[in-house]
């Protein structure tokens, strides 16, 4: 992995550090810190260590520079979207001030523009929308990169450009410039509020990533210079050029969307990465394939073959992905071109340096103070590094499932402890958050509280068909199952107010915030009653009782109105208002009315005749003998006393 002339040269190579992490191999080297390959033994897995420059460390400023290399490990550690580096741990060892992060394999943006010259237009659009995309779950946490640049673009075997490096990041309110008078960056990729006043907000990571696009599409940067001093004086003072005026064939929306990412006043800037991310996608719509798809020549005298690694280069006094430090305020009034940083004025030109006096009683007065500090530094490293008051940092596993949460806090020697909720919008079995929170410092073997997600609550549907629409209400408040449609439905069958059906069906288990839906009876349905006169009492019944499903009540009774067994009266009457299942009463005739019968016998025919005609009966007359002469009758056809219907004909003998 390593030989021994590499070990000679970094002694870091094949040592364990923290313990746990085996440096195996020197990946890359920046402005702050340089990057290793390292195996984590706990976990088992590949991971990059991340070491600050030991000159930092000893520097007067070094608590700056700390700071800031710590901070890189909380702002990532924030970030989870899949477009950024995780940044698992970050600790000291002796010496040694570290983090890890996740190890993508691959290349950066900057090789792959080596490799490739300038990239297509289509490509460099998607890879500035993923830069973007990542930018902008940074800026909705108020967090700002600061440092955006090809090196910081990672290229997985995926073909998915990632983000790392947020070691430059910081709160939006924090006042960096404050404390050092410094900022920190890579100078082709400064905005101009940066350099000037050494303040910074989410429109400085949308300036870098306007350069970032330049830079792709083209293959040269828009600024250049001899020092880094020059370079920042055009940030400052001159816009970026169109990329046009480089590539000619490319179309006036590629110049305007360059020229609004890369504009000097920040608010002509798009207002955070994620408006920048839109105006991106606006444009690639406005472009037809053919165009997506050409590449610009590579610059005059480039090469873009993959160099020999064992060939002999010249490094750059500052190569073009350098981090460098830059006092705040150049360009109020600016120092001329070409002025190193070195040579920048004193503070106090006139400051004499004091003279040098020989005591030697305070210097061995000095030495037993430096070794009392010594010694009680020692035993403060000893019972934080090694002693009971050893601590460690919760590694990040919100988001991760239980199992997986487990067994990265026992690889960072931790004791979960795992208490689950119920949470409406995290899948089961996922990790809500940890008490200490990702990042804290807590003594090892110490317990992490972590909160684990049971899903949504979910609540068994209660039997409500049946009850009353006020009971069901009252079940369901109970169960805080909220109330759905309540819709009302005619019914037979069921009396009115209470329940039909309701959806979802009892018995089934749903959801806590499930709207339960109530159909509930109105009863019968209302009806005008039909007209059943001249109808038979079958032809009746079948009407009433199936159409209209009333209770018939028939009765009997003799009219001259209708004939016998048709239904001549009905009540409630034809028209009237009722509803499904009430009664209704209907007559039926037995035929006409009765008649009694008179004793006729003995009367005068023609009396006879007007008397029977009389009592509602037919007449027909009948001689006894042939020659009779209608004196009287002498016998009737029907007994007398006898009842016979209206009409009947009674025949009359006479002689």
């Amino acid at each position: 992995m390593f030989t021994v002339s590499d070990t000679l040269t970094d002694p870091l190579l094949g040592r364990v550090i923290d313990g746990r992490y085996e440096v195996r191999e020197r990946v890359a080297a920046g402005g702050m810190a340089t990057v290793y390959l390292a195996f984590d033994r706990r976990l088992e897995r590949d991971v990059a260590l991340k070491v600050m420059h030991r000159h930092l460390e000893v520097d007067p400023n070094s608590r700056e520079f700390v700071a800031r290399f710590r901070r890189e490990a909380k702002a990532a550690a924030r970030l989870t979207h899949p477009g950024v580096v995780r940044v698992y741990d970050q600790g000291i060892d002796e010496d040694v001030s570290y983090l890890t992060m996740e190890y993508v394999e691959g290349e950066n943006l900057r090789e792959r523009m080596a490799h490739t010259g300038p990239l297509s237009l289509r490509e460099s659009l998607t890879t500035v929308e993923h830069v973007l995309d990542a930018l902008a779950s940074a800026h909705r946490l108020g967090l700002v990169h600061q440092d955006v640049k090809p090196e910081n673009v990672l290229i997985g075997e995926d073909g998915r450009p990632r983000v790392a490096d947020f070691g430059l990041a910081r709160a939006v309110t924090e006042v960096t410039s404050s404390t050092s008078g410094t900022i920190l960056g890579t100078v082709a990729y400064l905005g101009p509020e940066l350099i000037t006043s050494g303040v910074s907000d989410a429109r400085t990571d949308v300036y870098a990533s306007g350069v970032l696009l330049y830079e792709m599409i083209t293959g040269r940067q828009p600024h250049t210079g001899t020092t880094a001093i020059q370079v920042a004086t055009k940030h400052v003072h001159e816009d970026i050029p169109a990329p046009s005026t480089v590539v000619a064939w490319l179309p006036p929306e590629i110049d305007e969307l360059v020229a609004s990412l890369t504009a000097r006043e920040p608010d002509a800037r798009p207002a955070d990465a994620g408006d920048a991310l839109q105006a991106v996608r606006r444009t690639a719509g406005l472009l037809d394939d053919p165009t997506l798809d050409r590449r610009a020549d590579p610059p005059s005298g480039s090469t873009v073959a993959v160099r020999d690694s064992d060939a002999t280069t010249v490094l750059a006094a500052t190569p073009a992905g350098a981090t460098v430090a830059l006092p705040i305020g150049l360009g109020h009034p600016f120092p001329a071109v070409g002025t190193e940083l070195a040579a920048l004025p004193d503070d106090d030109p006139e400051a004499k340096s004091p003279v040098r006096t020989d005591r030697r009683a305070g210097w061995w007065i000095a030495a037993i103070v430096v070794a009392v500090v010594v010694l009680g530094g020692g035993g403060l490293w000893w019972y934080n590094s090694i002693g009971p008051g050893a601590y460690t940092t919760v590694p990040s596993v919100t988001a991760e499932t239980q199992a997986d949460a487990v067994r990265l806090l026992e690889g960072a020697g931790l004791v979960p402890d795992i208490t689950k909720v119920f949470d409406d919008d995290i899948a089961e079995g996922i990790v809500i958050g940890t008490d200490p929170t990702a990042q804290a410092r807590i003594l090892e073997g110490g317990t992490v509280g972590v909160t684990v997600s049971k899903g949504p609550r979910m609540t068994t549907v209660p039997k409500l068909v049946g009850t009353s629409q006020d009971e069901a209400e009252s079940q369901l408040a109970e169960l805080e199952l909220p109330l759905g449609e309540v819709t009302a439905a005619h019914s037979d069958t069921v009396p009115a107010g209470q329940v039909m059906s309701i959806s979802p069906k009892a018995g089934q288990s749903v959801r806590h915030d499930t709207p339960v839906d109530l159909k509930v009876s109105d009863g019968p349905a209302p009806i005008d009653f039909p007209d059943v006169s001249g109808m038979t009492e079958d032809e009746a019944r079948a009407l009433l009782e199936g159409d209209y499903a009333l209770t018939v009540i028939v009765e009997h009774a003799r009219t001259e109105d209708a004939a016998k067994g048709e239904v001549f009266l009905q009540s409630p009457e034809a028209g009237a208002a009722g509803h499904r299942l009430d009664s209704i009463t209907i007559t039926v005739s037995d035929g006409p009315p009765l008649v009694t019968v008179d004793d006729y016998v003995g009367m005068k025919v023609q009396q006879a005749e007007k008397a029977a005609e009389a009592d509602g009966l037919e007449v027909q007359l009948y001689p006894f003998w042939p020659w009779s002469s209608k004196g009287g009758v002498v016998d009737q056809s029907i007994v007398p006393g006898n009842q016979v219907e209206r009409g009947t004909t009674i025949t009359f003998k006479y002689n």
